[in-house]
């Protein structure tokens, strides 16, 4: 069964107990308002650990003056009872209080990484995630943690920031999840009307055409961008943030793509008052 704990005293004591069982921790950091892609984060959780550990935080020092930090969805019992069918030993669900008791004041910032994409569009928004994250990690101390890839740049910045200050945590990424139209599931789908989320399926659709013009020997980053862009602004609900082609996961502006570049095609898109985020990761053969 699983056992809910909210203060960071709890939470320790009951991993400390794990961990004198010589037991295998693997935590999923989660905002809540779960379905079938943090559900997959447990899943392999599960095949590689002992005790799986989920946090349910929506982060405010993530979320800009305009943003959605009070729209954000929740609904706690229902993700309660999700985790559990899921496998979930522990679920640490703590308040903002218990997180920041006062004024934080010591944060971090991963340069260069967090910049390009998001970072331009959402300034302060990875400072937010990072410092979070590191935090997560010093409570929790979990030996794995597991993270989607339809997040790219935030996998990108968490791996960084876990090099760079020798935490001792392997990230484990895990795939994107889809609707069965292609759409990649995330929590704020729900604020979709009928109409914004049939033509959001565009942002897959134009990357399986990113997929098919790199496949055909396409090198040309401006080129894709371009075609992406056509296909996305075709909707007319649609309005681009970025369609970008960078390194990865350096994040540098990718020109000319030559053989063995790992590349991130990313998207950011609203329909309407929900901005959505999608990406293909490809290897240049």
């Amino acid at each position: 069964m699983i056992q809910v704990v909210a203060t960071i005293a709890e939470i320790r004591e009951r991993i400390g107990q794990a961990r004198r069982m010589d037991k295998r921790i693997g935590f999923v950091p989660t905002m809540g308002y779960l379905h079938a892609g943090h559900l997959s984060l447990v899943e392999a959780a599960r095949r590689c650990s002992d005790i799986v550990v989920m946090s349910i935080f929506v982060n405010p020092l993530q979320f800009g003056p305009q943003e959605d930090f009070s729209r954000y969805p929740r609904d706690f019992e229902r993700d309660r009872a999700l985790a559990e069918s899921a496998g979930v030993d522990l679920l640490f669900a703590p308040t903002v209080e218990e997180m920041y008791p006062q004024k934080i004041l010591t944060t971090v910032s991963v340069a260069q990484v967090a910049e390009p994409l998001c970072g331009r569009s959402r300034p302060g928004h990875f400072e937010g995630v990072a410092t979070v994250v590191a935090k997560l990690f010093h409570i929790i101390q979990p030996d794995f943690a597991f993270f989607g890839q339809k997040d790219a740049q935030q996998l990108a910045v968490i791996q960084r920031m876990v090099q760079d200050l020798s935490i001792p945590v392997t990230i484990v990424p895990c795939p994107i999840v889809r609707e069965a139209d292609g759409l990649a599931m995330s929590s704020r789908n729900v604020y979709l009307s009928a109409e914004e989320r049939k033509q959001a399926t565009v942002l897959y659709r134009s990357l399986e055409r990113a997929k098919h013009l790199l496949a055909a020997g396409e090198r040309r980053a401006a080129v894709i961008r371009k075609e992406l862009k056509q296909m996305i602004e075709a909707e007319p609900l649609a309005v681009i943030d970025y369609v970008e082609v960078v390194h990865y996961p350096s994040m540098r502006e990718a020109t000319e793509l030559n053989k063995g570049d790992q590349v991130l095609v990313a998207l950011a898109v609203k329909f309407g008052r929900t901005r959505l985020i999608d990406n293909l990761i490809s290897t240049i053969q």
